[in-house]
Protein backbone atom coordinates (compact mmCIF):
# COMPACT_ATOMS: atom_id res chain seq x y z
CA UNK A 1 0.00 0.00 0.00
CA UNK A 2 2.98 2.65 1.11
CA UNK A 3 4.59 1.87 -2.63
CA UNK A 4 1.08 3.22 -4.08
CA UNK A 5 0.79 6.07 -2.26
CA UNK A 6 4.59 6.76 -3.02
CA UNK A 7 4.32 6.16 -6.67
CA UNK A 8 1.00 8.51 -6.40
CA UNK A 9 2.93 11.33 -4.87
CA UNK A 10 6.00 10.55 -7.18
CA UNK A 11 3.39 11.38 -9.60
CA UNK A 12 1.59 14.19 -8.54
CA UNK A 13 5.08 15.93 -7.95
CA UNK A 14 6.11 15.13 -11.74
CA UNK A 15 2.93 17.40 -12.62
CA UNK A 16 3.61 19.94 -9.34
CA UNK A 17 7.32 20.60 -10.18
CA UNK A 18 8.71 23.86 -11.62
CA UNK A 19 8.51 24.11 -15.09
CA UNK A 20 12.42 24.07 -15.39
CA UNK A 21 12.20 20.68 -13.76
CA UNK A 22 9.31 19.22 -15.75
CA UNK A 23 10.91 20.22 -19.06
CA UNK A 24 14.48 18.78 -18.34
CA UNK A 25 15.63 16.76 -21.15
CA UNK A 26 15.58 13.01 -21.15
CA UNK A 27 17.68 12.09 -23.81
CA UNK A 28 20.66 13.49 -25.46
CA UNK A 29 18.45 14.48 -28.73
CA UNK A 30 16.88 16.67 -26.33
CA UNK A 31 19.84 18.07 -24.54
CA UNK A 32 20.65 21.73 -25.93
CA UNK A 33 23.29 23.50 -25.89
CA UNK A 34 27.17 22.02 -25.45
CA UNK A 35 27.56 21.14 -28.75
CA UNK A 36 31.09 21.17 -28.25
CA UNK A 37 31.75 18.28 -25.53
CA UNK A 38 28.02 16.56 -26.20
CA UNK A 39 28.00 17.22 -29.76
CA UNK A 40 27.42 14.47 -32.92
CA UNK A 41 30.80 12.29 -32.72
CA UNK A 42 32.31 14.16 -29.41
CA UNK A 43 34.08 11.79 -26.71
CA UNK A 44 31.78 12.00 -23.87
CA UNK A 45 28.31 11.60 -25.94
CA UNK A 46 29.82 8.66 -27.50
CA UNK A 47 31.00 7.47 -23.96
CA UNK A 48 26.88 8.17 -22.89
CA UNK A 49 25.42 6.42 -25.99
CA UNK A 50 27.75 3.55 -25.49
CA UNK A 51 27.35 3.65 -22.00
CA UNK A 52 31.15 3.55 -21.18
CA UNK A 53 31.52 6.26 -19.35
CA UNK A 54 34.17 3.98 -17.34
CA UNK A 55 36.49 7.27 -15.81
CA UNK A 56 35.08 9.57 -13.68
CA UNK A 57 34.48 13.32 -14.63
CA UNK A 58 33.29 16.91 -13.71
CA UNK A 59 30.91 19.15 -15.13
CA UNK A 60 32.38 22.68 -14.26
CA UNK A 61 29.78 25.27 -15.80
CA UNK A 62 27.25 28.48 -14.66
CA UNK A 63 24.54 27.87 -13.22
CA UNK A 64 21.61 26.99 -15.94
CA UNK A 65 24.39 25.68 -18.49
CA UNK A 66 22.91 21.86 -18.14
CA UNK A 67 25.22 20.09 -15.62
CA UNK A 68 22.37 18.25 -13.62
CA UNK A 69 20.87 17.39 -16.95
CA UNK A 70 23.70 16.02 -18.92
CA UNK A 71 23.73 13.72 -15.40
CA UNK A 72 20.12 12.67 -15.56
CA UNK A 73 21.01 12.17 -19.14
CA UNK A 74 23.37 9.72 -18.25
CA UNK A 75 21.25 8.20 -15.35
CA UNK A 76 18.73 7.72 -18.05
CA UNK A 77 21.33 5.91 -20.52
CA UNK A 78 23.36 3.80 -18.39
CA UNK A 79 22.41 0.18 -17.05
CA UNK A 80 25.02 0.74 -14.26
CA UNK A 81 23.09 2.08 -10.69
CA UNK A 82 23.25 5.54 -10.72
CA UNK A 83 22.92 7.77 -7.27
CA UNK A 84 22.60 11.09 -6.63
CA UNK A 85 23.80 12.62 -3.74
CA UNK A 86 24.26 17.13 -2.65
CA UNK A 87 27.61 17.85 -1.50
CA UNK A 88 25.59 20.85 0.21
CA UNK A 89 23.63 18.11 2.22
CA UNK A 90 25.36 14.93 2.67
CA UNK A 91 28.58 14.45 4.74
CA UNK A 92 30.94 10.99 5.38
CA UNK A 93 28.58 9.01 6.63
CA UNK A 94 25.87 9.49 4.01
CA UNK A 95 29.10 8.71 1.91
CA UNK A 96 29.91 5.39 3.80
CA UNK A 97 26.91 4.16 2.97
CA UNK A 98 26.82 4.44 -0.74
CA UNK A 99 30.23 3.30 -1.03
CA UNK A 100 29.11 -0.30 0.91
CA UNK A 101 26.22 -0.75 -0.70
CA UNK A 102 28.10 0.15 -4.21
CA UNK A 103 30.78 -2.77 -2.84
CA UNK A 104 27.80 -5.08 -2.14
CA UNK A 105 26.41 -4.36 -5.64
CA UNK A 106 29.56 -5.15 -7.47
CA UNK A 107 30.03 -8.39 -5.57
CA UNK A 108 27.02 -10.10 -5.40
CA UNK A 109 25.25 -8.99 -9.06
CA UNK A 110 28.78 -7.13 -10.98
CA UNK A 111 26.97 -4.09 -11.05
CA UNK A 112 28.51 -0.88 -11.29
CA UNK A 113 27.80 2.37 -9.57
CA UNK A 114 28.08 5.85 -10.59
CA UNK A 115 28.01 8.80 -7.96
CA UNK A 116 26.49 12.24 -9.22
CA UNK A 117 27.81 14.71 -6.71
CA UNK A 118 26.29 18.15 -7.10
CA UNK A 119 27.81 20.90 -5.63
CA UNK A 120 31.52 18.65 -5.45
CA UNK A 121 33.25 21.68 -4.73
CA UNK A 122 31.25 21.93 -1.45
CA UNK A 123 32.94 19.09 -0.14
CA UNK A 124 36.01 19.97 2.26
CA UNK A 125 39.46 18.52 1.75
CA UNK A 126 38.84 15.47 4.05
CA UNK A 127 35.68 14.77 2.75
CA UNK A 128 36.92 14.81 -0.87
CA UNK A 129 39.89 12.64 0.66
CA UNK A 130 37.39 9.83 1.63
CA UNK A 131 35.98 9.38 -1.84
CA UNK A 132 39.33 9.61 -3.46
CA UNK A 133 39.87 5.57 -2.67
CA UNK A 134 37.28 4.87 -3.99
CA UNK A 135 37.16 6.49 -7.62
CA UNK A 136 40.95 5.35 -7.63
CA UNK A 137 39.56 1.65 -7.10
CA UNK A 138 36.66 1.35 -9.45
CA UNK A 139 34.15 0.95 -6.54
CA UNK A 140 32.58 4.00 -7.94
CA UNK A 141 32.53 5.98 -11.28
CA UNK A 142 32.54 10.13 -9.73
CA UNK A 143 30.36 12.63 -12.16
CA UNK A 144 31.09 15.85 -9.97
CA UNK A 145 28.74 19.23 -10.56
CA UNK A 146 30.17 22.63 -9.94
CA UNK A 147 30.13 26.33 -10.37
CA UNK A 148 33.77 26.56 -8.96
CA UNK A 149 36.87 26.16 -10.82
CA UNK A 150 37.70 22.06 -10.10
CA UNK A 151 41.39 23.05 -10.45
CA UNK A 152 41.14 25.26 -7.55
CA UNK A 153 38.36 23.38 -5.46
CA UNK A 154 38.75 19.87 -6.05
CA UNK A 155 41.38 17.97 -4.85
CA UNK A 156 44.37 17.66 -7.24
CA UNK A 157 44.45 13.94 -6.41
CA UNK A 158 40.71 13.53 -7.75
CA UNK A 159 41.33 16.04 -10.94
CA UNK A 160 44.02 13.84 -11.95
CA UNK A 161 41.53 10.94 -11.75
CA UNK A 162 38.95 12.91 -13.85
CA UNK A 163 37.88 14.23 -17.13
CA UNK A 164 37.02 18.19 -16.45
CA UNK A 165 34.20 18.94 -19.19
CA UNK A 166 33.41 22.80 -19.02
CA UNK A 167 30.20 23.80 -20.06
CA UNK A 168 29.30 27.38 -20.89
CA UNK A 169 26.61 29.89 -21.18
CA UNK A 170 23.93 29.10 -23.63
CA UNK A 171 23.56 31.29 -26.79
CA UNK A 172 20.25 33.37 -27.18
CA UNK A 173 19.07 31.03 -30.08
CA UNK A 174 19.40 27.83 -27.71
CA UNK A 175 17.62 30.09 -24.75
CA UNK A 176 15.18 30.50 -27.18
CA UNK A 177 14.50 27.12 -28.67
CA UNK A 178 13.98 26.23 -24.59
CA UNK A 179 11.30 28.84 -24.48
CA UNK A 180 9.61 28.05 -27.46
CA UNK A 181 9.55 23.83 -26.34
CA UNK A 182 8.07 24.96 -22.71
CA UNK A 183 5.32 26.32 -24.73
CA UNK A 184 4.57 23.95 -27.20
CA UNK A 185 5.00 20.86 -25.38
CA UNK A 186 1.66 19.27 -24.26
CA UNK A 187 2.97 16.37 -22.15
CA UNK A 188 5.09 18.71 -19.66
CA UNK A 189 4.88 21.66 -20.68
CA UNK A 190 1.97 24.73 -21.51
CA UNK A 191 1.24 22.94 -24.63
CA UNK A 192 -2.43 22.49 -24.03
CA UNK A 193 -2.81 26.20 -23.15
CA UNK A 194 -3.69 28.76 -25.66
CA UNK A 195 -0.28 31.38 -25.29
CA UNK A 196 0.27 33.72 -27.25
CA UNK A 197 4.09 34.92 -26.51
CA UNK A 198 4.37 38.77 -28.08
CA UNK A 199 8.18 38.98 -30.28
CA UNK A 200 9.65 41.81 -27.81
CA UNK A 201 8.58 40.00 -24.87
CA UNK A 202 9.95 36.60 -25.89
CA UNK A 203 13.42 38.67 -26.72
CA UNK A 204 13.33 40.26 -23.58
CA UNK A 205 13.13 36.40 -21.54
CA UNK A 206 15.98 35.27 -23.86
CA UNK A 207 18.11 38.79 -23.50
CA UNK A 208 17.43 39.08 -19.49
CA UNK A 209 17.63 35.08 -18.45
CA UNK A 210 21.77 36.10 -19.95
CA UNK A 211 21.61 32.60 -20.92
CA UNK A 212 20.50 30.67 -17.92
CA UNK A 213 18.35 28.24 -18.74
CA UNK A 214 16.50 27.66 -15.38
CA UNK A 215 16.36 31.54 -15.30
CA UNK A 216 14.51 31.63 -18.85
CA UNK A 217 11.78 28.86 -17.39
CA UNK A 218 11.09 30.33 -14.30
CA UNK A 219 10.95 33.56 -15.80
CA UNK A 220 8.52 32.06 -18.14
CA UNK A 221 6.39 30.14 -15.85
CA UNK A 222 5.98 33.02 -13.34
CA UNK A 223 4.57 35.28 -17.07
CA UNK A 224 1.99 32.39 -17.82
CA UNK A 225 0.71 31.52 -14.21
CA UNK A 226 0.35 35.43 -13.31
CA UNK A 227 -1.44 35.69 -16.20
CA UNK A 228 -5.29 35.43 -16.19
CA UNK A 229 -6.62 34.38 -19.67
CA UNK A 230 -9.07 36.46 -21.81
CA UNK A 231 -12.88 35.75 -22.33
CA UNK A 232 -11.47 33.55 -25.44
CA UNK A 233 -9.30 31.25 -22.46
CA UNK A 234 -5.95 33.24 -24.42
CA UNK A 235 -3.34 34.08 -22.44
CA UNK A 236 -1.08 37.05 -23.87
CA UNK A 237 2.37 37.26 -22.18
CA UNK A 238 3.04 40.97 -23.58
CA UNK A 239 6.57 43.16 -23.33
CA UNK A 240 5.61 44.55 -19.71
CA UNK A 241 4.38 41.30 -18.72
CA UNK A 242 7.52 40.01 -19.40
CA UNK A 243 9.48 42.76 -17.55
CA UNK A 244 7.44 42.25 -14.18
CA UNK A 245 8.65 38.09 -14.57
CA UNK A 246 12.18 39.15 -14.74
CA UNK A 247 12.59 42.76 -13.69
CA UNK A 248 16.31 41.97 -12.66
CA UNK A 249 19.09 40.26 -14.90
CA UNK A 250 20.48 37.40 -13.23
CA UNK A 251 24.07 38.56 -13.02
CA UNK A 252 26.53 35.33 -12.19
CA UNK A 253 28.46 36.70 -9.28
CA UNK A 254 29.17 34.60 -5.74
CA UNK A 255 31.36 36.51 -3.91
CA UNK A 256 33.02 33.45 -2.62
CA UNK A 257 33.24 32.07 -6.40
CA UNK A 258 35.26 32.76 -9.83
CA UNK A 259 33.13 35.10 -10.75
CA UNK A 260 33.76 37.27 -8.01
CA UNK A 261 37.36 37.07 -8.86
CA UNK A 262 37.27 37.10 -12.44
CA UNK A 263 35.22 40.33 -12.39
CA UNK A 264 37.42 41.73 -10.43
CA UNK A 265 40.45 41.46 -12.46
CA UNK A 266 38.83 42.17 -15.68
CA UNK A 267 37.87 45.83 -13.65
CA UNK A 268 41.59 46.19 -12.08
CA UNK A 269 43.59 44.86 -15.59
CA UNK A 270 41.08 47.62 -17.67
CA UNK A 271 42.24 50.39 -15.63
CA UNK A 272 45.79 49.56 -15.80
CA UNK A 273 45.02 49.17 -19.67
CA UNK A 274 43.81 52.70 -19.70
CA UNK A 275 40.26 51.99 -20.41
CA UNK A 276 37.63 53.98 -18.62
CA UNK A 277 34.60 52.54 -20.14
CA UNK A 278 35.38 48.85 -19.42
CA UNK A 279 36.65 50.10 -16.38
CA UNK A 280 33.22 51.28 -15.39
CA UNK A 281 31.53 48.16 -17.06
CA UNK A 282 32.96 45.76 -14.69
CA UNK A 283 32.45 48.43 -11.89
CA UNK A 284 28.76 48.59 -12.65
CA UNK A 285 28.86 44.79 -12.77
CA UNK A 286 30.15 44.49 -9.47
CA UNK A 287 28.04 46.69 -7.40
CA UNK A 288 25.02 45.36 -9.35
CA UNK A 289 25.78 41.99 -7.89
CA UNK A 290 26.39 43.06 -4.34
CA UNK A 291 29.74 43.35 -4.56
CA UNK A 292 31.33 45.49 -1.18
CA UNK A 293 32.09 48.67 -2.57
CA UNK A 294 35.13 48.61 0.26
CA UNK A 295 36.84 45.55 -1.37
CA UNK A 296 36.79 47.49 -4.70
CA UNK A 297 38.00 50.94 -3.42
CA UNK A 298 41.22 48.58 -1.53
CA UNK A 299 42.23 46.86 -5.39
CA UNK A 300 41.92 50.64 -6.55
CA UNK A 301 44.89 52.03 -3.73
CA UNK A 302 46.43 48.74 -4.75
CA UNK A 303 46.50 49.54 -7.98
CA UNK A 304 47.17 53.00 -7.21
CA UNK A 305 50.28 52.12 -5.75
CA UNK A 306 51.60 49.47 -7.92
CA UNK A 307 50.04 50.63 -11.74
CA UNK A 308 50.09 54.31 -11.68
CA UNK A 309 53.17 54.97 -8.86
CA UNK A 310 55.20 58.00 -9.28
CA UNK A 311 53.81 58.62 -12.76
CA UNK A 312 51.35 60.40 -10.90
CA UNK A 313 51.43 60.56 -6.96
CA UNK A 314 47.83 62.02 -6.67
CA UNK A 315 46.47 58.68 -8.05
CA UNK A 316 47.30 56.95 -4.55
CA UNK A 317 46.26 60.57 -3.09
CA UNK A 318 42.67 59.70 -4.76
CA UNK A 319 42.50 56.46 -4.62
CA UNK A 320 42.50 56.92 -0.55
CA UNK A 321 40.20 59.92 -0.79
CA UNK A 322 37.80 57.80 -2.49
CA UNK A 323 37.82 55.22 0.75
CA UNK A 324 37.42 58.31 3.50
CA UNK A 325 34.46 59.67 1.25
CA UNK A 326 32.80 56.49 0.64
CA UNK A 327 32.82 55.66 4.86
CA UNK A 328 31.01 58.84 4.87
CA UNK A 329 28.53 58.96 2.46
CA UNK A 330 28.14 55.19 1.59
CA UNK A 331 26.04 53.74 -1.14
CA UNK A 332 23.81 55.33 -3.31
CA UNK A 333 26.12 58.54 -3.52
CA UNK A 334 29.39 57.24 -2.18
CA UNK A 335 29.50 55.84 -5.56
CA UNK A 336 30.10 58.92 -6.90
CA UNK A 337 34.02 58.60 -5.14
CA UNK A 338 34.88 55.38 -6.65
CA UNK A 339 33.88 56.12 -10.30
CA UNK A 340 35.84 59.18 -9.93
CA UNK A 341 39.01 57.08 -9.01
CA UNK A 342 38.57 54.80 -11.39
CA UNK A 343 38.63 57.53 -14.05
CA UNK A 344 40.86 58.71 -12.59
CA UNK A 345 43.69 55.96 -12.42
CA UNK A 346 42.03 54.63 -15.35
CA UNK A 347 43.26 58.05 -17.55
CA UNK A 348 46.51 58.61 -15.17
CA UNK A 349 50.04 57.98 -16.60
CA UNK A 350 51.11 54.58 -15.66
CA UNK A 351 54.23 53.10 -13.99
CA UNK A 352 55.23 50.32 -12.63
CA UNK A 353 58.49 50.96 -11.06
CA UNK A 354 57.37 50.78 -7.87
CA UNK A 355 57.82 47.06 -8.10
CA UNK A 356 61.38 48.08 -7.51
CA UNK A 357 61.08 47.07 -4.38
CA UNK A 358 60.79 43.00 -4.95
CA UNK A 359 64.20 43.19 -6.72
CA UNK A 360 65.66 44.64 -3.40
CA UNK A 361 63.87 41.55 -1.87
CA UNK A 362 65.08 38.89 -4.14
CA UNK A 363 68.56 40.48 -3.47
CA UNK A 364 68.03 40.20 -0.34
CA UNK A 365 66.98 36.56 -0.49
CA UNK A 366 69.46 35.71 -2.48
CA UNK A 367 72.33 37.42 -0.73
CA UNK A 368 71.62 37.67 2.58
CA UNK A 369 71.53 40.57 5.25
CA UNK A 370 74.56 42.63 5.21
CA UNK A 371 75.49 45.19 7.34
CA UNK A 372 74.46 48.76 7.68
CA UNK A 373 77.86 50.93 7.23
CA UNK A 374 78.50 52.52 9.90
CA UNK A 375 78.08 56.10 8.99
CA UNK A 376 74.36 55.13 8.09
CA UNK A 377 73.75 53.62 11.67
CA UNK A 378 71.93 55.21 14.64
CA UNK A 379 74.25 57.77 16.40
CA UNK A 380 72.19 58.70 18.93
CA UNK A 381 72.96 55.96 21.17
CA UNK A 382 76.42 55.48 21.86
CA UNK A 383 78.51 57.43 18.87
CA UNK A 384 81.10 58.39 21.12
CA UNK A 385 82.27 54.59 22.23
CA UNK A 386 81.06 52.72 19.24
CA UNK A 387 81.44 55.81 16.11
CA UNK A 388 78.18 54.94 14.90
CA UNK A 389 76.70 57.61 12.53
CA UNK A 390 80.51 59.39 12.45
CA UNK A 391 81.77 60.55 9.06
CA UNK A 392 77.79 61.04 8.05
CA UNK A 393 77.24 63.71 5.98
CA UNK A 394 74.10 66.18 6.17
CA UNK A 395 72.66 66.77 3.05
CA UNK A 396 70.60 69.83 4.05
CA UNK A 397 73.97 71.51 4.70
CA UNK A 398 74.80 71.54 0.87
CA UNK A 399 73.99 73.30 -2.30
CA UNK A 400 70.57 71.45 -3.94
CA UNK A 401 70.20 69.16 -0.66
CA UNK A 402 72.19 66.96 -2.06
CA UNK A 403 75.94 65.57 -1.44
CA UNK A 404 76.93 61.90 -2.86
CA UNK A 405 77.93 59.58 -0.24
CA UNK A 406 77.61 56.02 0.12
CA UNK A 407 74.16 54.63 1.26
CA UNK A 408 74.21 51.12 0.01
CA UNK A 409 76.77 48.41 1.34
CA UNK A 410 80.19 48.43 -0.30
CA UNK A 411 79.53 45.20 -2.01
CA UNK A 412 76.23 46.34 -3.17
CA UNK A 413 77.41 49.77 -4.63
CA UNK A 414 76.63 50.57 -8.27
CA UNK A 415 73.54 48.11 -7.93
CA UNK A 416 70.54 50.00 -9.03
CA UNK A 417 67.07 48.63 -8.49
CA UNK A 418 64.71 51.48 -9.21
CA UNK A 419 64.00 52.32 -13.05
CA UNK A 420 61.82 55.66 -13.46
CA UNK A 421 59.40 55.47 -16.45
CA UNK A 422 59.65 57.90 -18.88
CA UNK A 423 55.59 58.97 -17.91
CA UNK A 424 54.36 61.90 -16.36
CA UNK A 425 55.56 63.27 -12.99
CA UNK A 426 58.65 60.24 -12.86
CA UNK A 427 59.87 62.02 -16.26
CA UNK A 428 61.25 64.67 -14.54
CA UNK A 429 62.74 62.49 -12.18
CA UNK A 430 64.88 60.57 -14.79
CA UNK A 431 67.21 63.32 -15.29
CA UNK A 432 67.81 64.16 -11.76
CA UNK A 433 68.43 60.58 -10.68
CA UNK A 434 70.79 60.34 -13.17
CA UNK A 435 72.63 63.36 -12.32
CA UNK A 436 72.88 62.01 -8.57
CA UNK A 437 73.81 58.86 -9.48
CA UNK A 438 76.62 60.06 -11.64
CA UNK A 439 77.82 62.56 -9.02
CA UNK A 440 78.00 59.17 -6.47
CA UNK A 441 80.10 57.03 -8.64
CA UNK A 442 82.64 59.85 -9.19
CA UNK A 443 82.93 60.72 -5.07
CA UNK A 444 82.73 56.83 -4.55
CA UNK A 445 85.19 55.77 -7.39
CA UNK A 446 81.72 53.09 -8.37
CA UNK A 447 82.85 51.42 -11.40
CA UNK A 448 80.69 48.62 -11.36
CA UNK A 449 76.96 49.06 -13.11
CA UNK A 450 74.26 46.58 -11.97
CA UNK A 451 70.83 47.57 -13.37
CA UNK A 452 68.31 44.40 -12.74
CA UNK A 453 66.00 43.65 -15.35
CA UNK A 454 62.50 43.86 -14.13
CA UNK A 455 60.81 41.45 -13.24
CA UNK A 456 57.99 38.60 -14.76
CA UNK A 457 54.23 39.43 -13.20
CA UNK A 458 54.78 35.55 -12.29
CA UNK A 459 57.80 36.37 -9.84
CA UNK A 460 56.28 39.47 -8.57
CA UNK A 461 53.68 37.56 -7.81
CA UNK A 462 55.64 34.90 -5.67
CA UNK A 463 57.68 37.79 -3.91
CA UNK A 464 54.45 39.11 -2.88
CA UNK A 465 53.23 35.70 -1.25
CA UNK A 466 56.54 35.94 0.92
CA UNK A 467 55.54 39.24 2.49
CA UNK A 468 54.54 38.84 6.12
Amino acid sequence: MSDLFDHAMQERMKTEAPLAARMRPRTLDEYIGQEHIVGEGKLLRRAIEADRLFSSIILWGPPGTGKTTLAQVIANTTKSRFVTISAILAGKADLREIIEEALERRRLQNERTILFVDEVHRWNKAQQDALLPHVEAGVVTLIGATTENPYFEVIRALISRSRVFQLRNLNQEETGILIDRALTDKERGYGNKRIILDPAARSHLIEMASGDARNALNALELAVESTSPDVDGLIHITLDVAQESIQRRAVLYDKDGDAHYDTISAFIKSVRGSDPDAALYWLAKMIYAGEDPRFIIRRLIILAGEDIGLADPMGLVVASSAAQAFDFIGLPEGIYPIVEATLYLATAPKSNSAGAYFKAMQKIEDEGLVSVPRHLQDGNRDAAATGQGKDYTYPHEHEGHFIPQQYLPRKLLGTYFYKPSNEGYESEVVARLEMWREAQRKALGIERREELPDMSEEKIQEMKRKIR
